[in-house]
């Protein structure tokens, strides 16, 4: 499903889970794109909530441009408005986290329920956006070719990315079967700039921290995560007011949400209607 922004851009987007429910809208991680809510529609189905996700600048048909977790936030406010839908949770993860973060502290009166899954802490460099992302660009584009997004084989591409995650999550992906495993990649790598766009920005202050949320706030990290680790994100935690914390044992970095979709819906649910 394509939206635009109101300057005109393409959003791209997926809607899933109970039409009729509240909605959570989820920020994706990093190389990701809206393929990841698509793993949580029976759940959310389940639960009685719509899911909503949108490919950020520069992932699959998404327009890219100069965006920054503020931007990021206004076009999901805005597609969530055009769905009918004045209130929502939002869900980060991973990288989304500071996007879902963002959201929540400039839409107050409309965010009631804040996840962050496996989220990872702000970082410190002062450089400008552009100039981190001619930085990482090579290392990155070295990367990208072995991965070989343009490979028309399915179940080459499908195989060569599941050797690159732990194989607790490798397990939950290759579930998907190699045609949506290997959807799942080329929208996420066809184009270099939402990667780098999302790396630049993720060694960088936020634009909007913890501190800013008023709603409800609640994470999910795993025990054998080594990319989101709970202790080296604790500091986002402090002063808030409704905070819960929980470290899955024995989980990894995306089987934390894919393996939990249930709890995680049904726990943002139960806010919403509180």
């Amino acid at each position: 499903m394509l939206r635009h922004a109101t300057d005109g851009r393409v959003l791209e987007c997926w809607v899933g889970g109970d039409p009729d429910g509240p909605l959570v809208a989820v920020l994706h991680g990093c190389p990701d794109t809206r393929h990841v809510a698509m793993t949580g529609d029976a759940a959310a189905r389940a639960a009685g909530v719509r899911l909503l996700c949108v490919n950020r600048p520069g992932y699959g048909r998404s327009t890219a441009h100069a965006s920054t977790h503020g931007s990021v936030a206004d076009d999901l406010a805005g597609v969530a408005s055009e769905l009918g839908h004045e209130r929502l949770a939002v869900l980060g993860m991973s990288v989304g986290g500071a996007y879902a973060v963002a959201t929540a502290a400039r839409h107050p009166d409309r965010v009631t329920a804040l996840g962050l899954v496996a989220t990872q802490p702000p970082g410190a460099r002062s450089e400008a956006v552009e100039e981190l992302v001619a930085e990482f660009a090579p290392e990155f584009l070295h990367w990208r070719a072995g991965v070989d997004p343009a490979d028309p084989s399915d179940d080459a591409l499908a195989a060569r990315w599941l050797t690159m995650l732990p194989p607790e999550d490798a397990y939950l992906v290759a579930a998907l079967g190699p045609a949506e495993v290997a959807a799942s990649v080329r929208e996420a790598l066809a184009g270099p700039e939402g990667y780098l766009r999302d790396a630049a920005l993720l060694h960088r202050p936020w634009e909007h921290g913890p501190a800013e949320v008023n709603c409800a706030v609640r994470a999910w990290f795993g025990e054998l995560d080594d990319r989101s680790g709970a202790d080296a994100a604790a500091d986002l935690f402090a002063g808030l007011g409704d905070v819960e914390v929980v470290v899955r044992p024995r989980t990894t970095h995306l089987a934390t949400l894919v393996a939990h979709w249930p709890d995680v819906l049904t726990t943002l649910r139960d806010l919403m209607a509180g």
